[in-house]
């Protein structure tokens, strides 16, 4: 298990990261997010000892985080640190030599790798001869290359198209699967929905929320409210209308909304043909723990 103990770091008089805690369970995708600039990364970094925090601790199964631990780890990082000249496979068995596979048994991992993330006909390619995607996947096997037991991935889904997000997906569901802890960071917050069982949020180097995204929707005294009146332009008189389109109207509402009052508004207007009451969505839930805005 990965433990982030009260996590300080100043870059001047900036204040990246302030009393920062969380759990990362092996067996589990966590997803870690928040704004631009909210201190994923640098937190990240830390766990690698690319950044020397101010304060606090990291823990890997209750023992302090050091080279001995990190050697089996994996890290994707956002800017990308393979060598576009080298041939895949060769930049890939370098790798597996750095973490300590080496003869044999770095050479079966790294094709093992290849064939998981179909890069077997790109082995002989150089790094710059592959689209970017490809080139994320290459980032990916070079991270998990020695099967470790933490994976950190910093926007790993970032320029892929649906074929290759559903590919990934489907990777670090079997990575945690087979009992590795994996933490990853993302923009797309409805892919970090469908993919993570726990969630932690950031913002302003302070964890604002965190744990099993399906009880934190549970728990959480706002409710989505999604009505629809047939060739109708109503509106609610409510004041956190989130969105407005063709009739279909969207909004967050307290769980204890008198919800005949504004079903028998809407028929008022016209034919309700939709009217969908439930938990909040993640993109909600963010919103809210970030700054309390809502959705355009």
């Amino acid at each position: 298990m990965l433990q982030i103990h009260g996590l300080t770091k100043r870059y001047g008089d900036v204040l990246a990261l302030d009393d920062a805690s969380f759990t990362v369970v092996p067996g589990r995708i966590v997803g870690f997010l928040g704004p631009n600039g909210a201190g994923k990364t640098t937190t990240m970094r830390a766990v690698f000892g690319l950044v020397a925090p101010d304060g606090g601790e990291i823990l890997w199964h209750g023992q302090v985080v050091g080279p001995k631990q990190r050697a089996h780890f994996g890290y994707m990082p956002e800017e990308r640190g393979l060598y576009p000249k080298m041939k895949v496979g060769e930049q890939l068995e370098y790798f597996a030599q750095l973490s300590g596979l080496h003869g044999t048994d770095g050479r079966d991992a790294v094709a093992r790798w290849l064939d998981r993330l179909g890069l077997v006909d790109r082995a002989e390619a150089r790094l710059e001869e592959l689209s970017h995607g490809n080139q994320q996947r290459v980032q990916l096997a070079a991270a998990l290359v020695h099967d470790p037991g933490l994976a950190v991935l910093d926007e790993p889904f970032s320029g892929l198209d649906p074929l290759g997000v559903k590919a990934l997906s489907d990777l670090l569901e079997k990575t945690a699967a087979s009992g590795a802890a994996v933490l990853f960071s993302s923009h797309q917050l409805d892919l970090v929905e469908d993919v993570c069982q726990d969630v932690v949020i950031i913002d302003h180097g302070r964890i604002v929320l965190s744990g099993v995204v399906e009880e934190l929707k549970a728990a959480s005294p706002l409710r989505s409210l999604e009505i629809t009146v047939n060739g109708s332009s109503w509106m609610p008189d409510l004041a956190n209308t989130i969105r407005q389109r063709d009739g279909r109207v969207r909004l967050l509402v307290d769980a204890a909304v008198d919800l005949e009052a504004i079903l028998a508004d809407a028929r008022s207007a016209g034919e309700v043909t939709r009217f969908n009451f439930e938990p909040p969505s993640l993109t909600d839930l963010f919103l809210e723990a970030v700054s309390g805005r809502r959705e355009p």
